[in-house]
């Protein structure tokens, strides 16, 4: 994964910047201050969003903007992307206004999906990514200052471990469900043993036998009524089969009747539809014969010597093949003609828009003239106004010339006089507060003196030892007076000063005015001379642009009038394949109207047969009918003869007799079901218990089995539990001793001296360094350089393990590194060039370095210069040499 391309606005110090990365070693450099570290901040910012922030959205947004604008362009395994976010800023707010990822088939939207969506895509989050790719400004040593613990969890979620981990919990979690579903289940099974007691102990098959013997005995009586029953029934049923039969007889002789009247009528209405088929017949072959002659005729007019379905298929081929023959060159033609008849226009409106330009460039240039004209006009009056300007100013810093500070030192002066008359008029406030006390106490000590009790005390005068207080009251007066006169007098004296000094402040102010309105019209007066020049310039430039317009436009007219001639020789062309289509689409129509008189005299021939069908078929079915009319007449003359009234009269009565047996019958058949329904329903009952105890039981068995597997459940979930663990610990140990190897090849290529022997890095991350006579130290002991190029080991070393992938190559971030030599001496950042070099070896596709020093400078295959604008306070980079960056520094530090 590399980036490719950032794109600033309003972001920290950068107003507008656009900024392309490529691969190998980029060094981002700057003085401190000017924004390097921010590139990065907006890079990381891009894919993670405020999880990549230390501080809240409105601390990156440029101060005073409205809006910010972040944009990323990377490429990983392959694949591009483009991440877009706004942020825009509402009242004291400042919120994502969009945030979209493009990507090959893919686009997300929201702030959260796309963090989810490059989390997924790297397979790390903002703090993994920290803690793999992006050695932050201040954090070199963040791993090492690390507790074992903690570099544990952190080196264990990069390599995903963590996976594991929580998997394991999730077997745990498994494994207690299935013991509180096993709980469950043992004491559903339980409770089914104490129901399936009880139903055994109710002797319910003893209570089934003596309800099963009293059922018999009422089904034996009930059996007795309905043989007695039926006999009466079948005496009942013969005589209504006799009194059916005379009705169905009868019936059927009105039916007959009925059926010979109708094939009667169906039979003259057959003949009658006969004789009208048998005209339809006639009219149609009249028309058979019209169609011939037609065909015929038309025939004549084509050249075929023969009209059927293949002649006119194979003579409609050959035409519809002319016709499209002819049609491919009319409509070939036809866009010849209007291609020539555009070109034509365009070339017409080509040469006009030219002579229009030309014209208009001439205007310009006339204006130009005037403009510059005015702009002398102007250039003098901004030179008379520099002069009164500077006239002013002269008079305005004369002003200071016996004034008692010097120009520029106003303000200070004049807050001195402020601050000081401020404490005189304290000073005051308090004298009188205290005269107003002191005098108050005179009164009272007069008060009491008058009397005759002391002033101070308030005793009796006789033998008081305080009797001269009023006299120190009156002193004390007296003094505050005198205080009170000094401090009024210096009160107007710093009142006076301070009023000149305001007039100097004032004075000082439009000095600088006039300072700043003297520098903005030499620049004005300048812009006037340059303003001239220029218009002069691109007035004479006008007009050459319209010389040369103008006979571009005769050069298009010209090209115009030969298009036209050839648009109106295409014409030509179109109206005689206009003229040669017609006569194929009337060859063709009249084809088309032989073969539709054909196929109708096919349909008019096959109709013919048709209808004749069908008045043989009619013929046949009437000849059947007068067959069956004559069957029906002779069966009528049999069913009068079988008719007999006394049988009827007979079978009515013992129909009658018999029906008021089985009424009597079913009363006391009644009383028999009603008691059979109540001992069926005791029976039903029993048999519903003993229907539950099988049922009680079966769910014992199912229960049983649903024990026993939970059983087995529990135990395989406590070995998923442990084989996860133990796949941790298995795969933790092998990366612990892939990463220790690389971080002893790294340690040894930065540091490269015979101080140290080796470093171990046991299972649980713990860290120590061994020197050469086996003395172990930790890390911490290292000195400040020593142990930040550890630490850059370190990190290089977890780069490398998650480089090389655990199902191979994985497509790593770039490897960032910000300002790495703050604890770095000059030897320790060889070794980092050092470092940085065999990262690159590794295949680390893609480097970049915030530092400003040299010697990262020359190992660098890009350069970025970061600036910052003292005026504005903005940022800007460049892209520059690094070879020539360090020449053209040696050559300034000669």
């Amino acid at each position: 994964m590399r980036f490719d391309r950032i794109r600033l606005s309003n972001f920290k110090p950068y107003a507008e910047t656009d900024l392309e990365l490529t691969d190998g070693v980029t060094v981002i450099h700057g003085l401190n201050g000017s924004g390097k570290s921010s590139l990065l901040e907006a890079c990381f910012f891009a894919l993670y969003g405020s999880h990549a922030l230390d501080e809240n959205l409105g601390d990156v947004m440029t101060t005073g903007a409205e809006e910010a604008e972040i944009e990323l362009w990377f490429t990983h395994d392959g694949a591009s992307y483009h991440i877009e976010r706004r942020l825009r800023k509402s009242g004291d707010r400042v919120q994502t206004a969009t945030c979209v990822l493009e990507g090959p088939d893919v686009s997300v939207d929201g702030a959260r999906d796309v963090r989810g969506f490059v989390a997924d895509l790297l397979r790390m989050d903002a703090e993994a990514f920290v803690n793999c790719a992006y050695v932050r400004q201040g954090e070199v040593n963040k791993l090492i200052n690390a507790t074992p613990s903690q570099r544990q969890d952190t080196i264990d979620d990069l390599l995903q471990l963590g996976k594991l981990e929580e998997y394991r919990v999730r077997a745990g979690n498994a494994r207690l469900g299935v013991e509180d579903v096993l709980t469950d289940r043992r004491g559903a099974l339980s409770k089914v043993d104490s129901q399936i007691e009880a139903k055994e102990d109710a002797n319910l098959h003893e209570k089934l036998n003596a309800l099963e013997t009293e059922l018999g005995e009422v089904d034996s009586q009930i059996e007795r009524y309905e043989q007695q029953r039926e006999k009466a029934q079948e005496t009942f049923e013969n005589a209504q089969e006799v009194l059916e039969t005379y009705r169905e007889r009868r019936e059927e002789l009105d039916g007959l009747d009925a059926d010979v009247a109708e094939l009667r009528e169906t039979i003259a209405a057959d003949e009658q539809q006969r004789d009208e088929l048998r005209t339809e017949v006639d009219e149609k072959r009249d028309r058979i014969d019209e169609l011939r002659t037609g065909i015929d005729g038309l025939r004549a007019e084509t050249t075929l010597e023969e009209v059927t379905a293949e002649t006119l298929s194979a003579r409609r081929d050959e035409l519809g093949d002319r016709e499209d023959e002819v049609r491919e060159r009319l409509t070939e033609a036809r866009q010849r003609r209007t291609m020539l008849s555009n070109q034509a226009e365009k070339l017409a409106e080509r040469a006009e828009e030219f002579s229009s330009r030309a014209t208009e460039k001439r205007s310009r240039a006339e204006e130009l003239d005037a403009a510059a004209e005015e702009a002398e006009t102007q250039l003098a009056e901004r030179r008379e106004r520099l002069e009164t300007l500077e006239a002013e100013l002269d008079e305005a810093t004369a002003t200071f010339a016996d004034a008692p500070v010097e120009l520029g030192e106003a303000s200070a002066y004049r807050d001195d006089l402020r601050e000081t008359l401020t404490e005189v008029r304290s000073k005051l406030t308090e004298t009188k507060t205290e005269v107003g006390n002191v005098r108050d106490r005179l009164d009272e000590a007069e008060s009491l003196r008058d009397a005759g009790k002391c002033p101070e005390c308030g005793q009796p005068v006789e033998d008081s030892p305080h009797v001269d207080a009023i006299g120190e009251y009156e002193t004390r007066i007296e003094a505050l007076t005198e205080e009170l006169a000094d401090l009024r007098e210096r009160r107007e004296t710093l009142e006076s000063r301070l009023e000149r000094a305001e007039t100097l402040v004032e004075t000082e102010s439009r000095v600088e005015e006039l300072r700043n309105s003297r520098e903005l019209f030499e620049e004005r007066i300048e812009d006037a001379r340059e303003t001239v020049e220029e218009r002069r310039e691109e007035a004479e430039t006008l007009r050459g642009e319209a010389d040369e317009l103008a006979a571009d436009a005769e050069e298009k007219r010209e090209a115009a009038a030969t298009q036209s001639e050839a648009a109106e020789e295409a014409a030509d062309t179109v109206s005689e394949l206009e003229s040669d289509l017609e006569s194929v689409v009337a060859a063709e129509d009249r084809l088309d109207t032989l073969s539709e008189r054909l196929s109708a005299l096919e349909t008019a021939e096959s109709a013919v047969e048709r209808l004749e069908d069908r008045r043989e078929n009619i013929a046949e079915l009437n000849d059947e009918r007068r067959e069956r009319l004559a069957e029906k007449r002779a069966r009528r003359e049999t069913l009068a003869e079988e008719v007999d009234e006394s049988t009827v009269e007979e079978a009515r009565d013992k129909k009658q007799r018999a029906a008021q047996y089985v009424e009597q019958v079913d009363e006391e058949l009644a009383t028999l079901r009603e008691k059979r329904d109540g001992l069926q329903s005791d029976i039903g009952g029993v048999n519903g218990e003993l229907k539950q105890l099988r049922e009680l039981r079966e769910d014992r068995e199912e229960l049983a089995a649903r024990v026993d597997a939970l059983e087995s459940l529990h135990a395989e979930t406590e070995e998923l539990e442990a084989m996860y663990g133990d796949l941790r610990a298995e795969l933790r140990q092998r990366n612990v001793e892939s990463l220790e190897r690389m971080l002893n090849e790294t340690f040894d290529l930065v540091y490269g001296n015979d101080a140290y022997s080796r470093i171990r890095l046991d299972g649980e991350y713990e860290l120590t360094v061994f020197q050469k006579d086996g003395t172990a130290l930790d890390p911490e002991q290292l000195s400040g350089g020593e142990r930040a190029l550890f630490n850059l080991s370190l990190r290089c070393a977890i780069y490398r393990l998650l480089a090389e992938g655990i199902d191979g190559a994985a497509p790593m971030p770039p490897l960032i590194l910000d300002e790495p030599t703050v604890f770095l001496d000059s030897g320790h950042v060889s070794r980092l060039v050092d470092l940085v070099a065999e990262m690159r070896e590794l295949g680390v596709r893609q480097i970049i370095i915030v530092s400003h020093d040299d010697e990262l400078v020359g190992a660098a295959d890009e350069l970025v210069t970061v600036e910052k604008d003292p005026t504005s306070n903005r940022s800007s980079v460049r892209h520059e040499d690094p070879a020539a960056l360090l020449a053209a520094e040696s050559l300034a530090d000669d």
